[in-house]
């Protein structure tokens, strides 16, 4: 028999629609914006998936009430209790802010390790996954862990690619390789500073559906600026992604954009100024938004509109890794062009999507076409 211990993070993630790119020390603020829970529902997702892909008994040992015990209930699978946090004030299904704490999730993990388990899985970001591997670390243990993608930023490479493959690949794994969980400061990285700090190696399963660590950086996007610059059409809404490579478009429109958030920018009804290939000037227009949260990105919507984002190097993530401010009800009202420089698409064999809608990554999956120059453009397979 497998034994899994389960611990979810219940306030993971739910700062990246309302624009807090992370949930350390916000949730009452996350709150206040409108968000919902997002890890209880991963949770379940990956749970589903492990039982369905079970080829042998598995026991799922976890912590009480919204940290594990809610979620995983609520697929049919009843789940066999060994912690239960001191201050869970939740009732099941919901989240109350600073309910729970990193303390209660390193808890929950040693009472795992207590009692055997062959792996813990736990629902969160990078900073769920630094408190498992302290836990672990201390215990002296190598008890094999793997997360199931919930947080805003998700920079560690012990993540499955979905909630789907986190809960296959906890039900059939055979091995365990180490790999790196890395974290960053929320508080920078609100600023607009992306500097990662590797803080530990685990062991984790084998699987080719594990994410990588994320690369910063990326190779030269000039020209690809200057090529979207060209194609500009004359009112229309440009829902504008995170990252370098969609920031040299933001500074060619003329203005310096949120580098980690999501901005809104309209090109003005007659049209972009005549220019030369080799120099060309900012069209006319207005930036709507910087730094939108979903509720922004929806309010000033109008169409025509167009998604701009860059696939995350490394990864391959379109959606879901860093932009969840872009989200279904985004997407869903418009066109999607996606850029990328030669070097970062050298990289990556395909691109993926995470939107937390089945039927929405089902429909953006397949062949698109991504920028890669001023005119030059290359296929991927959206997987």
């Amino acid at each position: 028999m497998r034994r899994i211990g389960v611990v979810v993070n219940p306030v993971a993630g739910m700062g990246g629609r309302v624009g807090l790119k992370g949930t350390d020390g916000k949730v009452e603020q996350a709150v206040e914006r409108g968000a919902t829970p997002r890890a209880p529902d991963r949770a379940t997702e990956a749970i589903e998936s492990l039982a369905r892909h079970a080829e042998a008994d598995i026991e799922v040992l976890a912590a009480g009430g919204a940290m594990g015990a809610d979620a995983i209930r609520a697929t049919g699978v009843e789940p066999t209790i060994v912690y239960e946090p001191a201050a869970d004030a939740a009732e099941p299904g919901t989240v109350e802010p600073g309910a729970t704490t990193a303390e209660d999730t390193r808890a929950a993990v040693r009472a795992f390790v207590e009692h055997g388990v062959d792996l813990v899985v736990f629902v969160g970001g990078d900073g769920t996954a630094v408190d498992v591997a302290t836990a672990l670390d201390e215990l002296g243990v190598e008890t094999p862990m793997l997360g199931v993608p919930a947080g805003v930023k998700v920079y560690s490479s012990v993540f499955g690619v979905t909630p789907r493959d986190a809960g296959r690949i906890a039900a059939t794994f055979e091995r365990v390789e180490d790999r790196e969980i890395n974290d960053i400061d929320e508080d920078a990285y609100r600023g607009g500073e992306v500097e990662t700090e590797l803080r530990a190696v685990r062991p984790v399963p084998v699987a080719e559906d594990l994410q990588s660590s994320k690369q910063i950086g990326g190779g030269s996007v000039e020209t690809l600026a200057e090529g979207f610059i060209r194609d500009i059409e004359p009112g229309t809404t440009y829902v504008l992604g995170p990252g370098s490579t969609v920031g040299e478009i933001k500074s060619r429109l003329g203005f310096e954009g949120s580098p980690l958030g999501v901005d809104v920018w309209r090109a003005a009804p007659d049209g972009v100024e005549a220019t030369s290939y080799h120099e060309p000037a900012s069209p006319a227009g207005e930036v709507l938004v910087r730094d939108a949260t979903e509720a922004d990105i929806l309010d000033v919507l109008d169409d025509p509109a167009v998604i701009v984002v860059s696939p995350i190097g490394g990864q391959g993530f379109v959606f879901g890794r860093g932009n969840d401010q872009i989200s279904p009800a985004v997407i869903e009202r418009c066109d999607l062009e996606v850029v990328a420089s030669r070097r970062k698409l050298d990289d990556l064999s395909v691109l993926r999507v995470d939107t937390d809608d089945d039927d929405l990554d089902e429909s953006l999956r397949g062949w698109l076409q991504v920028r890669i120059g001023r005119f030059e453009r290359r296929m991927m397979q959206v997987v």
